[in-house]
């Protein structure tokens, strides 16, 4: 049976395939929105806030998910495009107890040393008690949280994008329906958040064992052989994607410093209402990158050139007609989605509104610096990604965040995401131009 990574593709049936998978992370992130919502309501403002403060470390379990997720697909599929399924099959399965082990190692020490790491993420007052609840019950399970997105991208590889979107649909309706339950009638308070949440990794985790161990799949499970060889090269590929996501606990924890000096608890909240806000617009770009990721890998180690090429430029303009459209519905619904999490009466809201105004100009720039970042670990060029995304979320918008503030103060907390996405842009053009000889 022919793997539909394999398929000539037209632009419609692009979108198509990448659809599944762009639907995945939206819902994934709607239903992480959806924690912020009902806590915020249920429980409180402050409750918010610390849900956010322990963002850092659990980003960090995440970004070594999605190193091993996106760097093991494209090593996975690289061996399916060049004839080598047996071996692709050995090599997933290697990857995926790989990542196990080391999340399960992780699990462990976060929760021995769960109240330093809550002094070291800022908590004060009351924010200690429900940082350390939260945290605490999400370490215990963070396991099958990284297995559940290694399994995410897996599916892509397999050609069956449509059972991640799926999964991701049963587990976040379940965490969405527990959330309710735990936090309402039972009243849990934010206990309840962190089990509910642990619940659809639990559930997504234990479908994506049953999914991968029959034999039908063209990845599935099989007896491994240790090669380290693979394990650096799934690190050393994933790695840009395995940065911008641990550069997400690092900017939500400078977000969270600067916040507190300028506004308190209460820009702690509004900045958490944006970074929900900017997780679900961008889930847009990341899911698409992930659904074409292992067609582009699979085309070039097939050194199928052209139809690489044609894939490429297809991408590109699906990336910049979307970016103008994203950048206008989150203009044009900035005022109805601050109010979903706190009411017009709050000073939360009126700080939250105005920063969403700001903060949303980055997306006109992050779809394209996402996807280029994407696009070269796809090709195995783990180094040039890396640059990238390291450049993105580290280099450009710390200096963003140490300058901006002291010329434009609370302003400039807000602009400086749009100015790291301005300045990547630039940097990605660079590389583009580069690699003429494979995509122009």
């Amino acid at each position: 049976m022919e793997n539909q990574i394999s398929k000539e593709f037209t632009f419609m049936s692009l979108i198509q395939f990448a659809l599944p998978t762009i639907g995945m992370m939206i819902f994934s992130a709607l239903y992480t929105i959806v924690d912020g919502i009902f806590v915020s309501r249920l429980v409180g403002t402050d409750a918010l806030s610390s849900v956010n403060i322990t963002y850092p470390c659990i980003s960090i379990m995440i970004g070594i998910a999605i190193m091993f997720a996106s760097g093991g697909s494209a090593v996975v599929a690289t061996n399916i495009g060049e004839g080598k399924n047996q071996k692709a099959c050995k090599n997933f399965t290697l990857i995926v107890i790989s990542a196990f082990c080391i999340s399960l190692v992780a699990s462990i020490l976060g929760i021995i040393f769960i109240n330093p790491l809550v002094d070291i993420l800022g908590a004060e007052g009351d924010m200690i008690r429900y940082s350390t609840i939260y945290l605490k019950i999400l370490l215990t399970f963070i396991p099958a949280a990284v297995l559940q997105i290694v399994f995410q991208n897996f599916y892509v590889a397999t050609g069956k994008p449509g059972i991640g979107l799926a999964v991701s649909v049963l587990s976040g309706v379940l965490n969405a329906v527990l959330d309710y339950v735990f936090m309402g009638p039972m009243n849990m308070g934010i206990e309840g958040a962190a089990y509910a949440t642990a619940a659809g990794y639990v559930v997504a985790m234990i479908l994506g064992v049953f999914f991968f161990a029959s034999q039908k799949q063209h990845i599935h499970f099989s007896k491994p052989e240790l090669d380290f060889e693979v394990i650096r090269e799934t690190c050393f590929n994933g790695s840009s994607e395995m940065v911008t996501s641990i550069s997400t606990s690092v900017i939500t924890f400078l977000f969270n410093l600067i916040m507190m000096k300028y506004l308190g608890s209460d820009g702690v909240a509004a900045i958490t209402i944006i970074l929900y806000c900017e997780f679900l617009l961008s889930a847009l770009y990341i899911g698409f990158s992930i659904g074409v990721a292992p067609i582009l890998s699979y085309n070039y180690g097939n050194q199928n050139y052209e139809r690489l090429r044609k894939i490429f430029n297809m991408n590109r303009n699906f990336i910049i007609v979307t970016s103008g459209i994203v950048f206008l519905t989150a203009i044009a619904s900035a005022s109805l989605i601050t109010s979903i999490f706190v009411d017009k009466t709050n000073p939360v809201y009126s700080i939250a509104k105005h920063g969403f105004y700001l903060f949303s100009f980055s997306f006109l720039f992050s779809g394209i610096n996402i996807y280029s970042s994407a696009f070269f670990t796809a090709l195995s060029n783990g180094k040039v990604s890396a640059i990238i995304a390291f450049s993105r979320t580290f280099i450009f918008f710390i200096f963003g965040i140490t300058m901006l503030p002291k010329i434009l103060e609370v302003d400039g907390v807000w602009l400086a995401v749009p100015f790291a996405e301005i300045m990547t842009l630039m940097l990605v053009s660079r590389f583009i131009k580069r690699y003429n000889h494979i995509i122009k």
